[in-house]
């Protein structure tokens, strides 16, 4: 059996949960964080259903899977696999675009939809709370009344899963989720019906040897994108040394080197690679 594939990598992920032929992994994981009537789920579509669907300044990690309920709600899923600058407001954008995209030329505003936004980061995102799944919608803090139900993000932090079962479906979702072996994904198949049939389409990606081109060449591009980067700091740190040694700047020089260096190893980390990894990296 090959490497098990990541199901957090964005293109894997839009292959379990964003395939029509496949709608109940994803009816399966709207109805642990939505909660709706279970006959909103029984018409769900996918409003686009192309892979790799990606809008100009996206980086890798982003993914959107857009829903359509039976009476015509808007769920929008997306999974953020590495910190992302500006997400909150990226998040309040689209989720608006969605909402201003109802309005057709005839309809009145009573016939907005209701929106609701999940945002999987495989980081940690909201800093101010322990709970790993947070649900945020439009209310008055002093009095807690709503002011709309029509505006619904949901955040879902995998690095704060607690280790045991806290007896939600959508525990057992986060815990496919961030799951990396074998092992792993065979226990969650053993004790959960509807995580299994996720594992098994996970199992069948990973070996399925087109699948695995694109997700290689996709993470190469990634590999290149930083390679990249790391070469442009390293031009720019040169630069400032030939300047520091001409106007004697050697403490700026120093800090700017080390600064860099600290940079690129938390850009690492934060991409999954091991110390080991990032020193042969380096080197």
């Amino acid at each position: 059996m090959p490497e098990i594939l990541s199901p957090t990598d964005d293109y894997i992920f839009k292959l379990i949960f964003g395939d029509e032929n496949h709608i109940e992994q994803l009816t399966g994981l709207l109805q642990s964080v939505v909660k709706v009537s279970i006959d909103e789920y029984k018409e769900i579509a996918i409003v686009d259903p192309h892979l790799l669907r990606e809008y100009k300044g996206d980086k890798l990690g982003i993914l959107d899977v857009k829903v359509k309920t039976k009476s015509g709600e808007i769920i929008n899923v997306e999974i953020q696999v590495k910190p992302s600058p500006m997400l909150r407001e990226r998040i309040l954008y689209y989720a608006s675009k969605m909402i201003t995209g109802q309005m057709k030329s005839g309809n009145d505003h009573s016939d907005i939809k209701r929106v609701i936004s999940i945002v999987i980061t495989d980081h940690n995102f909201i800093d101010d709370s322990e709970n790993y799944h947070n649900c945020y919608t439009l209310y008055n803090p002093e009095t807690g009344s709503e002011f709309s139900d029509k505006l619904e993000i949901h955040t879902i932090g995998l690095p704060k899963i607690p280790a045991t079962d806290d007896g939600t479906q959508l525990w057992w979702w986060t815990k496919f989720l961030s799951a990396k072996s074998k092992e792993e994904f065979t226990m969650l198949a053993e004790q959960n019906p509807q995580v299994e049939k996720a594992v098994v389409r996970l199992m069948e990606l990973s070996a399925d040897e087109k699948t695995r081109l694109v997700y290689e060449s996709r993470h190469k591009m990634e590999w290149d994108n930083w390679a990249r980067e790391r070469a442009a700091r390293q031009e720019g740190r040169q630069e400032g040394r030939q300047e520091g040694r001409q106007e004697g700047r050697q403490e700026g020089r120093q800090e700017g080197m080390e600064l860099g260096i600290q940079e690129t190893i938390e850009r690492f980390r934060r991409g999954g690679m091991s110390d080991e990894e990032i020193n042969k990296f380096l080197q």
